[in-house]
């Protein structure tokens, strides 16, 4: 088996949980998958909570409070806006239109046509 980069073009390079109580998902994870919690100082001067396995970060826990927990998959293209505008046109629905997150890259949260939530997103380290 190999490991692909997050970087890699449609790799699932990241996950994100949203939820009513960041807190309780960090110790729940924690609990059941032996994750590592880390906080990672955003250029904003925030902090944004990832979940490490060994050391390998692999997602992250919101700071924005959700009714109800779900988790997005980020998957890795080349030009969110290029390919938000595609899979719109395939019948997804924009949530979140393609922003800036300086320090990370460019995202844009959508759902497909059957109403399952993703993320786009093409890394700052992916700029020429």
């Amino acid at each position: 088996m190999s490991i692909l980069e997050m970087t890699t073009v449609g790799n699932s390079g990241w996950i994100g949980h949203s939820g009513p109580d960041q807190g309780k998902a960090k110790a729940f994870y924690q609990e059941v998958l032996g994750w590592t919690i880390n906080d990672m100082p955003m250029q904003d001067g925030s902090s944004y909570s990832a979940a490490a396995v060994g050391e390998t970060a692999i997602g992250g826990f919101s700071p924005m409070p959700e009714e109800n927990g779900s988790w997005t998959i980020f998957f890795t293209v080349a030009d969110v806006d290029a390919s938000a505008a595609k899979a719109e046109a395939n019948g997804a629905a924009i949530v979140q239109p393609a922003m800036d997150m300086p320090g990370v890259g460019r995202m844009a949260t959508l759902t497909d046509p059957q109403g399952a939530r993703f993320a786009l997103i093409t890394y700052e380290s992916m700029a020429s």
